[in-house]
């Protein structure tokens, strides 16, 4: 068994997750997206986040606004939507879950 392998599968299941928990607190540039998961050691490119990114807004769970930039063409900034909210409400409360089990055996062997 290859624990990389089983290290990509958790990533992905959580990369969603940690992607609302950073647009929870404000609107943001996909690269500012990808600056707040490196600075938290989940490293994602620009191909990665893309797909994930129009995948919560196609779920409504978020939108996007363009503004103008200085330093180019205008960007898109990404928001969470009020479905978004409650979807991150649930995931919070999933997380809770599977963290508690999981300590609860590790802890118990």
């Amino acid at each position: 068994m290859n624990a990389d392998n089983i290290k990509s599968q958790m990533r992905k299941g959580y990369l969603e997750y940690c992607i609302l928990l950073i647009l929870r607190k404000k609107p943001a540039y996909t690269s500012d997206i990808i600056s707040e998961l490196k600075d938290a050691r989940l490293i994602v490119v620009e191909g990665t986040l893309y797909p994930l990114l129009t995948r919560l807004k196609n779920s409504e769970l978020l939108d996007y606004r363009w503004e103008e930039s200085t330093q180019g063409p205008p960007r898109k900034y990404y928001e969470m939507t009020d479905l978004g909210h409650t979807f991150l409400e649930e995931l919070e409360s999933a997380w809770e879950e599977i963290n508690q089990v999981v300590m609860k055996i590790k802890n118990t062997n």
